[in-house]
């Protein structure tokens, strides 16, 4: 039995001092006053800040100097593992953006094989596209874009392990055809959208969520909802928002905060391969050049191509730019998630049954070090 003290526990309860969390075997045991552990328990005492529930990232294009898409094989999914969990993530979904289908099966394989190796924080996959709205694209490239063929069903939801997470445009299938991949276990996510309020509710009751909310979708508009309206307004679905203001303003995170019943907006990335690989300032997406400039990534025309974010920064974000409280950025960033994910049971929380999937952050917020299954790892900056 292992026992942490000295630093603050985030727990269901709120925010707890003077508290140790014990856990062995990989899983939390309890949670208990400090003169209550027991006394065969090796102490380990950290130095203030806050112990937390490791987090959680539904959307990582890449990490560690690489792209999922370039590579997709078991050692790339553990490299972008590696990276985030320098940053506090100790669960992922590896997330492969619109590209050929016979890459997607290879896709398929490589999420397959690291959960069968047990590589550290792997939940999944996340496949965002190819069925989006082609005006919506962003950087997915145009040429993969198109419709649901019946092939299709099978290779979404054929990992048979862990979870997977699709991104599609509702206006772009049948409401019968996310209901047939939702039969078959996979989660749907709309977007790279322009559907209108309609569209959403005859998507209803299927999908599940909003991918990177406000960004790559129809506005929110007075008259008309839009895909941003509707996603604000409908109380059932999650969304995931890209806390780095860029892609969202500070005020805006603070908006869709405060429209959202609690727990139904999470953090996410959407990080490629300069995260955790500071020196690189240019790589490829498919046919495109992305290069880091002033602190986001865009392409040679100026579009935004995903991000530099890493989850410990979107929950110093949300605390420092965005007024929203350390208690609700922890959660967005690791209860929020595990829930959509259906993992509520197993991960996400600091509770007595669950995963021991922790971070310890420091008084400033800066990760000090994570644990996977109760195994430690210092980030660089602790060791």
């Amino acid at each position: 039995m292992d026992a942490l003290i000295g630093a603050r526990l985030h727990t269901p309860e709120g925010i707890l001092s003077g508290r140790a969390l014990l856990f062995a075997d990989g899983v939390i045991r309890d949670i208990v006053a400090e003169d209550a552990i027991p006394a065969d328990a090796r102490i380990e005492r950290l130095a203030g800040g806050t112990l937390a529930a490791g987090f959680i990232d539904l959307q990582v294009n890449g990490g560690g100097g690489v792209m999922f898409n370039d590579a997709p094989t078991a050692a790339t999914i553990a490299a972008i593992g590696r990276a985030h969990r320098t940053f506090g993530t100790t669960g992922f979904l590896p997330t492969f953006i619109s590209g050929p289908r016979a890459d997607m099966a290879r896709a398929v394989e490589a999420t397959r094989e690291a959960l069968d190796q047990a590589v550290p924080g792997v939940l999944g996959i996340h496949f965002e596209g190819p069925h989006i709205n082609l005006a919506r694209r962003g950087v997915h490239d145009a040429r993969e874009i198109g419709p649901l063929a019946e092939s299709d069903f099978d290779l979404l939801a054929s990992l048979g392990a862990g979870r997977t997470l699709v991104t599609l445009a509702p206006e772009s299938v049948e409401p019968f055809h996310i209901a047939m991949l939702a039969a078959r276990g996979v989660i749907v996510a709309a977007g790279h959208t322009e559907a209108d309020a309609h569209t959403f509710d005859r998507a209803a009751p299927e999908l599940s969520g909003v991918t990177h909310l406000f960004n790559a979708m129809g506005p929110l508009g007075h008259r008309e909802l839009g895909a941003t309206g509707a996603a604000l307004t409908r109380d059932d679905l999650a969304c995931g928002i890209i806390a780095d203001g860029i892609h969202v303003h500070w005020d805006v995170v603070r908006l869709a905060w405060r429209a959202k019943p609690r727990s139904k907006l999470f953090l996410v990335t959407d990080a490629m391969a300069p995260v955790g690989a500071p020196a690189l300032d240019e790589f490829s997406l498919g046919d495109e050049r992305v290069r880091v400039v002033d602190g986001c990534l865009r392409t040679a025309d100026g579009r935004l191509a995903g991000s530099l974010l890493d989850l410990g920064q979107a929950v110093r974000n949300c605390v420092v730019h965005a007024g929203i409280p350390l208690e609700e950025a922890l959660a967005m960033a690791a209860a929020y998630p595990a829930d959509f994910l259906g993992l509520a049971e197993s991960r996400g929380r600091l509770a007595p049954g669950l995963r021991a999937d922790l971070v310890w952050l420091d008084d400033d917020l800066r990760v000090r070090a994570t644990w996977i299954g109760g195994e430690r790892s210092d980030t660089p900056e602790a060791r």
